[in-house]
């Protein structure tokens, strides 16, 4: 005897998306929002340290990247929590 998990439908007839895929959703829009923010924040504290040239655009690169990736992994955590 075989046995299937009910798969949870919408109002329209169309499948929710796994708790794999929202934990994955949360973490893109989570690094895009603090890419984001890293973006206004690094340029700001960057050139007020006096950074120039290839320096600036190196400190903006590390803050988008370092601040994307900690809300990204903030986000995925509470999309998971949620499921």
């Amino acid at each position: 005897m075989l046995i299937r998990t009910p798969v949870a439908v919408g109002p329209y007839g169309q499948s929710q998306p796994s708790c794999f895929d929202r934990v994955k959703m949360g973490f893109v829009m989570g690094c895009a929002v603090g890419m984001a923010a890293g973006a206004l924040f690094g340029t700001f504290s960057c050139l007020t340290i006096g950074m120039r040239g290839r320096e600036l655009m190196g400190g903006i690169g590390k803050t988008m990247m370092q601040s994307g990736g900690t809300f990204g992994t903030f986000m995925a955590i509470g999309m998971g929590i949620r499921c």
